[in-house]
């Protein structure tokens, strides 16, 4: 991933602290071509959560002595001068490690923090940064509201409602008083306690304004980053997408145009810690955080524009504060990343209850740099772009300054973070038609009523997000339509030709088909068809619950539970000692949203177990090679 260079044409990418037991850097999702990234594996580590077991009954006193004597034995161990900086609303302690450490350094600590019996859990306190027909003049430059390949399908959708009643909270970098979106925002809260990083002069206070996130050299300490990053005004970009006022003669428009927007301000200058970031996602579904104003305006919908460029597994803050969200009502919508590989190992997106989005291009296929794999749950238009300010990006609202605020714009961002405040539009949307629509009802919706993907974009959920089929879904206008995704691997046995005992002129060359539903729905039907070489002279199949004709060239495989998957093996006598290539196909009676994995072509044979494997995204005509 590329970061911002010193204009804000395209968004800056966050970096991420790994989760678990070591501590690295996050990133926001979006994704610059102009600049090489920062190395966000080398920023420095000042802080953990630590939450300790249940100690109801004990007095404030016992609780002190007790954190005190703990952080004293784990500082003796590790070296670390550990002192608490503050409590979070879930009830864990912001521990801090003494200054910046490494990342040896800081493992270290945790090591001997979880090990003592008093403590629930301890884990890195991730730094997070940015990942990126009405009258308005540059409506129609909104290629990602209406195209039909890449689009959100989102005019007609318009008359059914505009988000009227709905409130969306943008946890982000804050907000800039656009003039094209400052008519549906509501009071927000600044959640950023560092000084260092707030960039504002003050801690935790009710102004969301972002003040700029732009980087020095070294000004996040040991020496990162290496070079200068401007301010992305990442946070105002993703609330234009979401509600920026319509039909008002001036600019672009939002998804929900008449959506409310509630700015939490979680990433500053150098990013923003996950005790932030969990704190304010309580807060932004309207649960009390001590210390800190009653949110008015609890949201229907929480946009996270944000995750990790480091791999690791859901820590226990952001999987609780999800799930409390959740419970309170809210949506909780989340950048899948863009590393362009499997999410299933990037947080937050990888948590439980994480609506998770990665973006597609115009084409609708998936963009170059988002991530993809089992756990995401749709694409949207997240853009793809090769140069700065390319218009095969998200347009949105932004700012011309480079460091602090100077002028209102429209800048084209792309990223999994523009992705997702599409969908978050779309929930809010949902919210705004149906007033009694719950979470899961939203999520359901979303999921089932996105369209099938025009090009390759396999790991992207069940399909782009359609919001003129969502709201007709939710509002019972039309019925939702069964739908898989079926995807066929062939793996052999290295790939060797194996000489017969009996006849050495002759041999067999043995491979294994599978075929996987990652689907929503029980795959009917499902029948798996191939195509050998004309050089083989039989076929023998061996399945425990796969029927295939004699010359084994289609297969009944039936149903296919979601998750659910069956293998054949295939065992092709021929005198051909030399690699060849061997094709499958699979199929059912559902819609599939993503055909690019259903055809595969793979090479087999030869003593040296040369193979390749090439995937078809468009119609094969399948014929039978005798």
């Amino acid at each position: 991933m590329g970061f911002l260079g010193k204009k804000p044409s395209l968004t800056t990418i966050c970096t991420s602290l790994l989760m678990g037991s070591a501590i690295t850097a996050s990133t926001i999702a979006t994704s610059s071509v102009a600049m090489a990234a920062p190395d966000w594996s080398k920023a420095p580590i000042s802080r953990v959560i630590v939450k300790f077991k249940s100690t109801t009954g004990a007095t404030v006193q016992a609780r002190g002595a007790m954190t005190r004597s703990v952080l004293t034995a784990a500082a003796e161990k590790s070296g670390a001068p550990l002192s608490t900086l503050r409590g979070m609303a879930n009830g864990a302690q912001v521990v801090s490690l003494g200054g910046n450490k490494s990342l040896a350094e800081a493992q270290n600590v945790i090591k001997y923090l979880v090990t003592d019996p008093s403590i629930e859990y301890a884990e890195p306190d991730l730094l997070m940064v940015p990942m990126a027909a009405p009258n308005d003049p540059m409506y129609a430059d909104q290629w990602h509201y209406f195209e039909e390949t890449g689009g959100l399908n989102v005019e007609t959708a318009w008359g059914l409602g505009e988000g009227e009643g709905a409130v969306v909270a943008v946890l982000d970098t804050g907000y800039l008083p656009h003039v094209d979106l400052i008519g549906n925002i509501l009071p927000g809260y600044d959640f950023i306690f560092d000084t260092d990083y707030s960039n504002d002069g003050d801690g935790r206070d009710n102004d969301a304004t972002d003040p700029g996130d732009a980087m020095g050299v070294g000004d996040c300490g040991l020496g990162f980053p290496s070079e200068e990053i401007a301010s992305s005004w990442h946070g105002t970009h993703v609330a234009g997408t979401i509600a920026a006022v319509a039909n008002n003669d001036i600019g672009v428009t939002g998804v929900a145009p008449k959506a409310k927007i509630v700015p939490v301000r979680v990433l500053g200058k150098c990013g923003g810690y996950t005790s932030d970031i969990t704190d304010a996602m309580l807060w932004a579904a309207g649960i009390p955080v001590d210390g800190v104003p009653t949110n008015e305006n609890p949201a229907d919908v929480i946009n996270m524009s944000l995750g990790s460029a480091a791999t690791g597994i859901c820590s226990q803050s952001y999987s609780n504060a999800i799930a409390d969200a959740r419970n309170a009502g809210a949506v909780v919508v989340i950048a899948a990343g863009n590393s362009d590989a499997n999410a299933d190992t990037y947080p937050p997106g990888n948590c439980p209850g994480a609506f998770t989005v990665a973006a597609n291009n115009r084409s609708g296929g998936r963009a170059y740099y988002s991530n993809f794999g089992s756990i995401v749950d749709v694409a949207a238009p997240g853009g793809a772009q090769f140069f700065s300010n390319d218009s095969n990006g998200v347009l949105s609202t932004s700012n011309a300054g480079a460091d602090g605020a100077t002028a209102d714009n429209y800048l084209y961002y792309q990223g999994t973070s523009m992705a997702a405040p599409h969908v978050a539009g779309v929930a809010a949307l949902l919210f705004g038609a149906k007033n009694d629509i719950t979470v899961e009802e939203v999520e359901n919706v979303l999921r089932t009523s996105a369209r099938a993907f025009p090009a390759s974009c396999t790991g992207c959920g069940t399909g782009i997000v359609d919001a003129d089929q969502a709201l007709n879904l939710a509002l019972g206008n039309i019925q939702p339509v069964d739908r898989a995704n079926l995807a066929l691997t062939l793996t052999g046995d290295n790939g060797k030709f194996k000489k017969s005992a009996e006849d050495p002129d002759i041999g067999t060359i043995q491979y294994i088909a599978t075929v996987t539903n990652n689907g929503i729905d029980t795959a009917s039907s499902v029948v798996l068809e191939t195509i050998f070489p004309v050089d083989v002279t039989s076929v023998t199949t061996m399945s425990d619950s796969v029927v295939c004709d004699a010359d084994a060239a289609t297969c009944q495989v039936g149903a296919l539970a979601v998750g659910e998957s069956s293998t054949v093996t295939f065992v092709a006598t021929t005198a051909n000692k030399k690699s060849m290539s061997f094709t499958g196909s699979v199929s059912s009676e559902l819609l599939d949203p993503d055909t690019s994995d259903n055809i595969v072509i793979k090479k087999f044979g030869g003593a040296l177990g040369i193979w390749m494997l090439l995937m078809f995204s468009a119609v094969v005509v399948r014929r039978r090679i005798k």
